[in-house]
């Protein structure tokens, strides 16, 4: 059963998109600044995740910057399909980020490789299981946007 987040959770989405603490224990850091117990922070986080309220936990690297590439990918995905083919993209652990649109190109996704050659390799793959187009439009100039979502 999902529940709605209260204020202590919301506190505590808010301040795990900052950077955490460089320490052996970040989350009884975090715990303290926020009045609650290691314990109780992994908790809610867990129970964040399992609820749905979190899609993801975890960090985010830059593979460019570790030597590794990364793509934006679109599909035109037909409705009926929609669900079957996301189940495949998103099958593929270089895949992250997986958006549905109201647009022709109503798939959205990112291909993140350990190399620049994987890219056309992964969507390829992806193309053969779904019978469907990826599109690639790779990064040109990048722009740091510090993407936070106050809960």
């Amino acid at each position: 059963m999902t529940t709605c987040p209260d204020e202590i959770d919301k506190s505590l989405i808010n301040r795990l998109q900052d950077d955490l603490p460089l320490e052996t224990r970040p989350f009884a850091a975090i715990g303290r600044e926020l009045g609650l117990s290691e314990e109780e922070v992994l908790q809610r986080v867990h129970r964040l995740k399992e609820d749905g309220i979190l899609t993801r936990f975890g960090p985010f690297f830059d593979a460019a910057a570790l030597g590794g590439a990364f793509c934006l990918c679109a599909m035109s995905v037909p409705a009926v399909q929609f669900d079957a083919v996301m189940t495949k993209v998103n099958a593929h652990p270089e895949v992250a980020h997986n958006y549905e649109r109201e647009h022709a190109l109503n798939m959205w996704f990112v291909l993140a490789t350990e190399s620049a050659g994987e890219i056309a390799s992964v969507a390829r793959r992806i193309e053969a299981e779904t019978g469907l187009e990826v599109l690639l439009f790779p990064k040109e100039r990048e722009f740091f946007i510090g993407f936070r979502v106050a809960a």
